[in-house]
């Protein structure tokens, strides 16, 4: 049986909203990616410090943690520089690793099908690109003498910052064909007069369990972070519309997801920008859910989808507190902006779909939609509450 890295959490307070002083997802990432997190230290500062984003005192206390607590690999919760990472693991002598990074190892993990395996090896080309100056002494050999693979006096950075960016040319390429079969694939759905509906919102929410029952799909689902990251299609028949349409699952959010996954994951998200209709999945029973719901909103915009019509999908209706549970199971909820902070008011229900609970009231709202209606007429939520 393998051993478990033992890991230490790190998280540094910048006065920013959202610091989450329990690094509780950064524990669930960890855990996610097969560590095992020994230990927690956060710190305030009003700015990170440029040579170790924490200075040298806090470092100190961390490595006197790590040895008492046996860890080997230190987890930061925010993105480290390259110069930051290697200063950090030249004075704590041991592995140093980020947010950005343990996210890049899950999804490297979880990817099946042949465009997600594309989509991760982007996002880690590209953040390798930055850190060739890491460890690795050998970086500042020289090739030298004419003829010689790497060009008179190449140094063998150079030789593998153009091996590394040949690479991203060859997995961007291979990426727009798949892009351009997905566009093909859409025009088909539209000739077809297809609704085209998918689900959305933050990581382990429920999307998958939702998603496979409506459709009486098995798409894989587990209560842990990222635990599907291909985007699946079925069909949707909507018995009260007398018509079908076409149901797609996505990758989930999350906080500071990095901006190399966004770009890297254009194709599979473009099915949430192309989308008739977002089903926003929110885990009702999540004390952060408006958070998680503004998290949502922001990469929304950053893929070109924030005007895309929503409804707002409570899930696990069955976990909330009953002093917690709704008045009604279907109203209107205020959805901000996530960057101009305008709202527009767009229908919420609440459903369980683990037990199926009010999954019939969804599906009349879907029909209601859907009926006799043009893929581009479909209606907005009205901005005046019912």
């Amino acid at each position: 049986m393998k051993t478990q890295t033992l890991a230490l959490l790190v998280g540094v307070d910048l006065g920013l909203p959202n610091f989450d002083s329990d690094l509780q997802e950064l524990g669930l990432l960890a855990q996610t990616a097969g560590l095992l997190p020994v230990a927690r230290i956060t710190c305030k500062r009003k700015a990170p410090d440029a040579a170790l984003f924490i200075g040298s005192g806090k470092a100190d206390e961390i490595k006197m943690m790590a040895l008492e607590t046996g860890a080997t690999e230190i987890l930061f919760d925010q993105s480290l520089s390259p110069a930051q990472q290697r200063n950090l693991e030249r004075h704590l002598e041991m592995p140093v690793n980020d947010r950005t990074l343990l996210i890049l190892e899950i999804f490297a993990q979880r990817a099946r099908s042949h465009e997600g395996k594309l989509q991760v090896e982007l996002a880690r080309l590209q953040y390798v690109s930055t850190r060739l100056v890491r460890r690795w002494s050998h970086l500042e050999r020289q090739t030298g003498g004419a003829g010689v693979r790497g060009g008179p006096g190449e140094k063998q950075i150079e030789l593998d910052k153009r091996m590394i960016g040949d690479a991203i040319k060859r997995t961007k390429e291979r990426l727009s064909k798949v892009k351009k079969q997905r566009q093909t694939q859409r025009k088909q759905r539209d000739r077809r007069n297809s609704f085209a509906i998918s689900l959305v919102g933050y990581t382990n929410a429920g999307k998958s369990t939702l998603f496979n029952a409506l459709v009486k799909a098995s798409a894989y689902t587990a209560d842990q972070l990222f635990a599907t990251l291909d985007t699946t299609t079925r069909q949707l028949y909507l018995g009260e519309a007398g018509r079908s349409a076409s149901l797609s699952d996505t990758v989930g959010f999350i906080r500071d997801l990095p901006h190399g996954l966004i770009d890297a994951f254009a194709a599979t998200l473009q099915e949430a920008a192309d989308a008739d209709l977002l089903l926003h999945v929110v885990d009702g029973a999540n004390p952060d859910y408006l958070e998680q719901i503004e998290q949502v909103q922001r990469v929304l915009s950053e893929i070109g989808a924030a005007d895309v019509p929503q409804i707002l999908v409570f899930n696990k209706l069955d976990a909330i507190e009953k002093n917690s549970l709704p008045l009604h199971l279907k109203d209107k909820f205020e959805l901000r902006d996530a960057f101009e902070g305008s709202c527009r008011s767009v229908e919420r229900v609440f459903v369980s779909a683990k037990t199926g609970e009010s999954l019939a009231l969804l599906r009349e709202l879907l029909a209601s939609l859907a009926v006799n209606v043009p893929s581009d007429e479909i209606p907005q939520a009205s901005d005046d509450p019912a």
